[in-house]
């Protein structure tokens, strides 16, 4: 398996989505690709999953491993059905191995997907977009597959496939004494650089001596005393396993082959102490020094030709087991590769990082060569069978739908030929027809077909291709050669057919194909420019340009055409006298070009001979667009008046009435309004103001709108009625700028009709919200700065003095991570609130709709204060209000003020004599109030925390206790632990505590080993929990665990699970949304080469495994 490990799936779409001019289709979603010539899958990226791809298929094409797995059945391993269910054991990672090692086997499409197998990880988006190390990787599956499989008939899979020992022995060169340690090993790593082979690799780092002499001496136990030793290691093997090894290897036992010729094995291992060396007692044996492990070139030979074997056999290659094949699986793609490829590939800088072997000598039962279903369990044959049958389903349907191809038919008759181009007689729905048409069938299928559509037609009948154009329809090519398909002749999708006789319509005969395109022309007059000459002509596309005079009845004069310059900006150029018998496609004109004719004798106005910019001698006109917005008024739509820097806005307003042919009545009763880009129309412009005072800019949009212009000495404004952060529909008035602020209050309320005199106004910020207050309601709006079109917002409620903070007070009832409200003595739900009562309640806004996303905020009332009382003044006069008075507060030391921010708990307010205006409260100000059992005097060195303490077995907490922490002995792991093991009166060394993320739906573990830095590096201060990863902040929930009597590492609840599920779910959805896309796209992009992309960090692994114990 070769392939870059670091080079990823990347397709970008492509911009070329619409073919001939046609609209986009919405097409569905195409069916997995089916295998190519190779015959083997491939395993699609999922963003940063190459080492992924690679172990598995590595893993997959081991059938030792892959059949052992597929030995685990339903009873030992449980279904996924049950994977949701609270008591069952499903050992969701070997079955997730098993589905995709059958996919990979049987499935019919081109690359399989890990999505299933990387969620039973318990990886997120983030895991599955960062690159890791696959060695890493490797021990990590393989020590989650060896948790999964507990209890089970495959325990010891791993152990028995990829185990080994490694003996380090040291030998005392002065008393001989011998010294061993043995390692376990799943993985070996050696240095290939400047070694010839495996072997000689092994060699190197295992088995070579490592001398202690000079100033590295060993200590000897026997001797006592630093002495020159040698340290070796070997590849051991136990004694009482050889036999065993023996069997496997050659399938017949040493007794029974080799004990009557050599004796008992443990006395064969003695006798040739040159080969073989066994342990102090005998126990285990390795391979001495003396025995050279050097290969032959043959063996070499044998072994990689053994792998490409193995890879032959595997399902998919048509050539016999005789033939073997190498194969470059990389990802997705799988293709042959030669050996001499690979040799240049891995010479070089890149060589293979991870190489896994198998024991040439195994050998396979001959019912499973070429047999890709052997040893599959039943219930994965049905399995994948059902999907074949559903791909291929799909497939046809699939195909079915691709080649249906939608026609729009035009019926000559239906036509007449108008203005340059065709043009429906009736309504354009009553001269199309849809078919619905497949491309694979011949355009003598289709003739047929619009023949039977079209009973009635008598006499010969064409088909031409058409196209819509601006001008309107145009017909090109005649379609001819019935047996040809319509794939064949390049049919597109939602083509337009003509339907006619080929040669006229309605009498008139038709020119057809390119060169005679209709042109949509907009063509500007001089000599009626004023009066507001701008025209749209069509004009054949192979016609000379001097066919404009004709068509306007102008006996001569000078054409200007439109050029848009490096600038961005339009410049007029002048067209030479011999130009102007070349065509219109000759000056480069399309559809929508501008042209502008000058008569030979025009008022102040003069034309150059040459072809250059157009300048005219008088002040330059601009040209203004001016929409009519006077519903129920009819007339044009739009036009263009030509105006200048000193054109006084009325004249503009005079001269589009008259263009737009409405009644002259509307001259007193309407005003001009500049439109931005968004629509959005802007404040009036005064009737005396020239286009230059305006700021109005060449090529403007202007609505004419209903209503009286304001004077230059007016403000124009619009407002609407406010509640918290909701606005309502804008509004409009217009007063003088002497008007106050309390009038202007007084007509806006009028208007809206709202009641009463409990009102104020605020400006609006930059992103159209409420901002700050009009608190001198006696200032004018000149004086304020208030600028006609400025937007104001009408809240209710009345403005306090200078001086005081009108402050919005909520009772804060918090709840635990399960859900549960926390009761208090002065709970305002269960005791003092009437049904009918002043109690009103807010949800959270911005958080997922989880179990525990909401916040129970019960709104008090407001309180008027100065910005010179403190925290305990506010807590005092809040106690006063009406709704509070029934929950019988003792004081205002218990309660403790929080900020609302997005209306939550936000900051704690802990100063009680701090002055209201330090604590930076904004603009609309809102505190939360939540009872204490007790008095609380906060420091600023204390920390309140939740602790909950977890109930064992149940998944849940018990009721929660508000904890002090005083930081001024250090915000770290180990002082935060002390202290919660003192407040629940438990040994510091039986606490486990974890901090929870309500919008992850997960607990993070606060411990003290994590902080740890290695003996030989200088201490490091330890991390304040205030700082990452945990932010530890007032009101945070901390979870409690008594190790005594719960060993579970879970600390999530039922409703995290919920939480994360629902999570999953929009993760799954939107990886298959990219999948799909990527799949669909992939076929238009195989071939193009797209640029690497740049690695990420590195981040640790971590595969989650259940406990099966």
């Amino acid at each position: 398996m070769f392939g870059d490990l670091f080079e990823e799936d990347y397709h970008s779409v492509s911009n070329n989505q619409y073919e001939r001019g046609k609209k986009l289709k919405t097409k569905a979603l195409d069916p997995p690709a089916p295998r190519k010539f190779t015959n083997l899958s491939g395993i699609r990226n999922q963003g940063g999953t190459c080492y992924l791809n690679s172990l598995l298929q590595t893993l997959h094409f081991t059938p030792e491993f892959r059949e052992a797995l597929f030995s685990l059945g339903p009873e030992e391993l449980g279904s996924l059905e049950d994977k949701d269910k609270p008591d069952a054991k499903v050992r969701i990672i070997p079955l997730q191995l098993q589905r995709l090692f059958a996919q990979l086997l049987l499935l019919d499409q081109e690359a399989a997907s890990t999505a299933d197998l990387t969620d039973s990880f318990g990886w997120t988006s983030n895991e599955e977009r960062r690159q890791h190390d696959v060695q890493e990787l490797n021990r990590i599956l393989f020590s989650a597959l060896q948790s999964s499989l507990v209890g089970t008939s495959g325990h010891d899979l791993i152990h028995r496939l990829y185990h080994g020992t490694v003996v380090n022995q040291v030998v005392c060169k002065d008393c001989g004494n011998i010294s061993e340690k043995q390692e376990d090993f799943l993985d070996l790593t050696v240095t290939v650089k400047n070694t010839s082979g495996l072997e000689d690799a092994l060699w190197n780092m295992y088995v070579e001596e490592e001398v202690f002499d000079y100033d590295n001496l060993y200590h000897c136990g026997a001797c006592d005393r630093l002495v020159e030793a040698v340290k070796e290691e070997r590849d051991v093997i136990a004694v009482d396993q050889l036999g065993q090894r023996l069997l496997n290897k050659i399938g017949l036992s040493w007794n029974k082959k080799y004990r009557k010729q050599y004796g008992p094995l443990r006395k064969f291992l003695q006798l040739h102490s040159q080969i073989f060396l066994l342990s102090a007692d005998e126990s285990t044996v390795s391979l001495s020094k003396s025995c050279s492990l050097q290969p032959t070139s043959d063996s070499h030979r044998k072994e990689g030709c053994d792998f490409k074997t193995l890879t032959s056999e595997s399902p998919g290659v048509n050539d016999s087991a005789s033939s073997p094949h190498w194969f470059d699986i990389n990802d997705s793609k799988v293709q042959p590769i030669k050996e001499e490829d690979i040799e240049q590939q891995f010479q070089g800088k890149e060589s293979a990082y991870m190489l896994f072997y198998r024991n040439s000598q195994l050998q396979r039962p001959p019912e499973a060569r070429a047999n890709p279903r052997y040893g599959l369990p039943c219930h994965l044959l049905s399995e994948i069978d059902a999907a074949n049958a559903a791909l291929q389903a799909e497939r046809a349907e699939c195909e079915s739908k691709n080649n249906a191809c939608e026609l729009h038919l035009h019926l000559g008759p239906s036509y007449h030929f108008f203005k340059g181009a065709l043009h429906p007689v009736a309504s354009h729905t009553k001269s199309v027809w849809d078919l619905t048409f497949d491309k694979r069938q011949t355009l003598g299928d289709l003739r047929k077909s619009v023949f039977q559509l079209f009973g009635f037609w008598e006499g010969d009948m064409v088909l031409s291709i058409a196209k819509l154009l601006p001008a309107g329809l145009h017909v090109y090519r005649a379609l001819d050669g019935d047996e040809l398909t319509l794939s064949d002749m390049e049919m597109a999708d939602e083509e337009d057919i003509f339907v006619w006789n080929g040669v006229e319509v309605g009498g008139v005969q038709i020119q057809t194909g390119v060169d005679c395109e209709p042109l949509l022309l907009t063509v500007l007059h001089l000599a009626t420019s004023r009066e507001g000459g701008m025209r749209q002509h069509v004009f054949p596309a192979n016609a000379p340009v001097a066919a404009l005079f004709s068509t306007l009845a102008i006996p001569a004069g000078a054409i200007f055409v439109s050029r848009a310059e490096s600038s961005g900006e339009a410049s007029w150029t002048a067209l030479p006298m011999e130009d102007l018998e070349t065509t219109f496609r000759e000056q480069g004109l399309r559809d929508g070009s501008s042209v502008l004719i000058q008569d030979a004798v025009s008022n102040g106005y003069s034309v150059s001979a040459r072809p250059e910019r157009w300048h005219p001698q008088k002040e330059e006109a601009t040209w203004l667009q001016v929409k009519n917005m006077c519903w129920g008024q009819s007339g044009e739509h739009q036009v263009l008046i030509a105006a200048t820097a000193g054109t006084v806005v009325v004249d503009i307003r005079i001269k589009a009435i008259q263009e737009l042919k409405l009644m002259e009545e509307l001259a007193e009763h309407t005003c001009l309004r500049p439109i931005e880009r968004g629509g959005r129309l802007l404040a009036p412009v005064p009737d005396s103001y020239t286009v230059k005072e305006a700021d109005l800019k060449p090529g403007s949009s202007l609505g004419l709108c209903p209503g009286k212009a304001p004077s230059s000495t007016q403000r124009f404004l619009s407002f609407s009625v406010g509640s918290g952060t909701q606005r309502g529909v804008e509004m409009e008035i217009t007063g003088e700028e002497t008007l106050t602020v309390r009038e202007c209050l007084k007509r806006m309320l009028e208007q809206s009709g709202l009641p009463g005199d409990t009102w104020h106004l605020r400006k609006t910020d930059w992103c159209y919200e409420a901002g700050e207050a009009l608190c001198e309601e006696d200032a004018t709006l000149k004086e304020l700065g208030i600028r006609s079109g400025d937007a104001l917002v009408l809240m209710e409620g009345a403005l306090p003095p200078l001086g005081f903070l009108k402050i919005a007070i909520w009772w804060y009832q918090p709840r635990d991570p399960s859900g549960r409200c926390l009761k208090s003595q002065q709970d305002p739900v269960s005791s003092a609130t009437p049904h009918n009562g002043p109690w009103t309640t807010t949800s959270t806004q911005g958080v997922p709709d989880l179990v525990h996303a909401d916040v129970p905020l019960l709104h008090l009332g407001d309180v008027d204060i100065s910005e010179e009382a403190t925290l305990v003044d506010l807590k005092a006069q809040a106690m006063a209000l009406t709704a509070c008075c029934e929950l019988a507060v003792p004081s205002p030391a218990c309660l403790r003020a929080w900020t609302v921010e997005s209306q939550r708990p936000g900051r704690l307010l802990r100063n009680g004599q701090q002055q209201l205006r330090a604590c930076r409260l904004g603009r609309r100000p809102q505190i939360c109030l939540e009872p204490l059992q007790e008095e609380e005097h906060l420091g600023p060195q204390d920390l309140v925390l939740r602790t909950q303490m977890r109930l064992p077995g149940q998944r849940t907490y018990g009721p929660p206790v508000d904890m002090v922490w005083d930081m001024a002995r250090g915000c770290t792991a180990a002082s935060l632990r002390q202290s919660v093991a003192d407040v629940f009166a438990l040994p510091v060394e039986t606490v486990e505590i974890a901090k929870h993320f309500p919008e992850k739906f997960e607990w993070t573990p606060i411990s003290s080993w994590s902080q740890h830095v290695a003996k030989r590096k200088k201490k490091k201060k330890e991390d304040s929990l205030q700082g990452a990863p945990f932010y530890l902040r007032d009101g945070d929930t901390i979870g409690v665990k008594n190790l005594l009597v719960d060993q579970d590492e879970d600390f999530g609840t039922l409703g995290d699970d919920l939480g994360k599920e629902r999570q999953r779910e929009a993760a799954l959805r939107r990886r298959k949304s990219r999948e799909a896309l990527r799949a669909q796209s992939s076929d238009v992009l195989a071939s193009t080469e797209t640029p690497a992309r740049p690695w990420g960090p590195e981040t640790p692994l971590s595969i989650r495994v259940g406990s099966f114990r």
